[in-house]
């Protein structure tokens, strides 16, 4: 498990395009624990650099710091084509020689394709920009899919396309039941209605697996006195095998093994917020005793209750 983004961000970019990119890298640190997903800013000299509405982002170092990263992500809006400038297309070339996947959000597929580096991919940009992007770019298999992953180059164009992709990209390192837990954070409230409100082109686990959610919800509600895996087969109308494939095929894991996954986040969320003593702590998240909730929670975060108070959820990644 685990995945290092950065993100080269350029003068115009849209700052709603970079949040719905690190935001669910957080949601899915705080979740998975601190080792495992993590980002960078980075600037083509290591500047801060003005988004379209005029805030101003610090960067973590320039473009050639980005050498130990997973995926590059090149993060452009407005003026984008502005910044194709010879220096930048060659560096972004050395990178993507030595940098796993490389790709572009929102406009940043201008940049990636004057530099020669979708030659031959299937690609997708900003709505807006799709028409002449395909005129311009004819040796790029230009799409309107909301994002694509082809080979080692990724794209997508809006904020909303991008929150799926980083969605996908976290089910691919985390698994799915990390995707959904990430995926609740922010549009939680859109799985819950129904499917008429939705619409019909929704692909949510709300439509395709409705006993799962249920069962999720179940779980949920009761985190301080657990229910046996018997009951909340009853309640989602469901049999226990039925519930056990269910949770193995959409999430890649038993259902008693995510509902404990519940217990440990209510856990680390109290450790991180209160000074509650941990045999309280235990009490409301489900375990019998404060020496099984450490077993648990160091076998499933990888640090004790203590470690987790000194490391604040919202801490800056290293």
């Amino acid at each position: 498990m685990g995945l290092s983004c950065g993100f080269l961000i350029f003068d115009g970019f849209s700052n709603m395009v970079l949040a719905s990119a690190i935001e669910p890298l957080r949601a899915a640190r705080d979740y998975a624990g601190p080792n495992t997903f993590a980002w960078r800013l980075l600037s083509s000299e290591g500047m801060d650099v003005r988004s379209s509405s005029g805030l101003l982002m610090r960067c973590d170092g320039e473009i050639e710091t980005a050498l130990d990263l997973d995926i590059l992500f090149i993060v452009a809006g407005y003026g984008a084509r502005e910044h194709a400038q010879s220096s930048i297309l060659k560096r972004l070339q050395r990178l993507s020689r030595s940098i796993g996947i490389v790709g572009g959000l929102d406009c940043g597929a201008w940049l990636l394709a004057q530099a020669g580096l979708l030659s031959g991919y299937r690609a997708t940009i900003h709505w807006q920009d799709l028409s002449q992007f395909a005129e311009i770019h004819l040796d790029v298999e230009v799409t309107s899919d909301r994002f694509v992953i082809d080979r080692n180059r990724i794209t997508a164009g809006g904020a909303t396309t991008v929150v799926d992709l980083m969605l996908k990209l976290i089910g691919d390192h985390g698994g799915g039941a990390l995707a959904f837990d990430v995926s609740n954070m922010f549009v939680y409230d859109a799985r819950l209605r129904a499917p008429e409100e939705r619409g019909a082109r929704s692909l949510s686990l709300a439509t395709r697996v409705p006993q799962l959610l249920k069962a999720v919800a179940c779980m949920r509600a009761h985190v301080e006195s657990p229910l046996s895996l018997d009951a909340i087969s009853d309640a989602t109308a469901t049999s226990p095998r039925t519930l056990a494939r269910l949770f193995h095929r959409e999430f890649g894991m038993a259902p008693g093994h995510y509902y404990q996954s519940i217990r440990l986040d209510v856990a680390r969320s109290l450790a991180e917020e209160t000074s509650l003593a941990a045999h309280e702590i235990a009490a409301r998240s489900g375990f019998a005793s404060a020496a099984s909730l450490s077993r648990a929670f160091s076998g499933h975060f990888g640090s004790t209750l203590r470690e987790t108070r000194r490391n604040r959820r919202g801490a800056p990644p290293n």
